[in-house]
């Protein structure tokens, strides 16, 4: 899977790269950053934040497509969107945003525009978004980014507080308006 760069009014959705490893390093540590999208093993330091952005640089194997979400003027990081689990035609998406970024659309904008993106260039048919019952801002991103609520999945996922939560899952499909 080749990278892409994407826009959206202010925003440009972009690779990932080196330079962007203190930045990540530093909403990584966030406690709601860490509370809802843990990596496991406590603060994040450069090493791991430099892993962190490299791995999902790599879209070698095909399965994942992170991408940045900067200002479209200045390149400030703002967040996060990523398609997980690629395979036969369906996938996950998740984001996060830093917290300058929050409450201002960003998250909104970054999953319809990457959403969009999967539809049209991939040929994804369906596409989930699944979030801890107990983070209501994520269950307003997934509906005013037209994901429909679909059910809670009960204690599915163990987040940063080392609990295992219930979920919202959320999905759009190709045919939906």
């Amino acid at each position: 899977m080749e990278h892409v760069e994407l826009t959206v009014a202010d925003l440009l959705l972009r690779p990932w790269s080196d330079e962007d490893a203190p930045a990540v390093r530093d909403a990584l540590n966030d406690t709601a950053i860490a509370q809802w999208n843990p990596q496991g093993g406590g603060p994040i330091d450069d090493a791991a934040a430099l892993l962190w952005v490299r791995r999902r640089a790599d879209w070698s194997a095909g399965d994942h497509a992170s991408l940045a979400v900067t200002a479209a003027t200045g390149g400030e990081l703002l967040g996060s969107v990523s398609l997980h689990h690629i395979r036969h035609g369906d996938a996950s998406i998740g984001y996060w945003t830093v917290p300058a970024a929050r409450g201002r659309g960003v998250a909104v904008r970054a999953v319809s525009r990457l959403t969009g993106w999967a539809f049209a260039d991939l040929r994804l048919h369906r596409i989930e978004l699944c979030h801890a019952v107990a983070n209501p801002a994520s269950c307003r991103v997934a509906d005013r980014a037209g994901y429909l609520a679909e059910g809670t999945l009960r204690e599915s996922y163990r987040y940063g507080d080392g609990r295992r939560h219930d979920e919202h899952l959320h999905a759009r499909l190709a045919t939906d308006r």
